[in-house]
């Protein structure tokens, strides 16, 4: 979708570069009309889901936005607005979990 998206997949390394291509495809899959673009320099998706790529893992961040406590414990991190999920392995990746989370904000916010 969006071509800085794509630049920004393609510098990591590895394994990071193939998280975040994998990680991209589930969203993309399960919304594929979603608003793709860069903000603060990392992959967003309308304003609900993000991908950093960090020195040794991807975060797949999540706003909580209208989440309830329960639902935010689901999450790594303190933030007050986004929290994530921590991915250091393709092998890691939990596409049934990951699409769970991503249908539960995705219906909230």
């Amino acid at each position: 979708m969006s071509s800085n998206v794509n630049e920004y997949i393609e510098k990591q390394q590895s394994p990071q570069k193939e998280i975040c291509k994998k990680l991209k495809s589930i969203i993309l899959n399960n919304y594929p009309s979603i608003n793709e673009r860069m903000k603060y320099g990392v992959p967003y998706y309308d304003d609900k889901f993000y991908i950093v790529a960090l020195k040794n893992h991807v975060n797949l961040g999540f706003s909580i936005k209208k989440l309830n406590d329960d639902e935010i414990a689901l999450f790594e991190g303190d933030g007050k607005l986004t929290r994530h999920v921590k991915v250091k392995s393709l092998s890691e990746i939990d596409e049934e979990r990951i699409v769970e989370l991503l249908d539960m904000v995705n219906s909230k916010v």
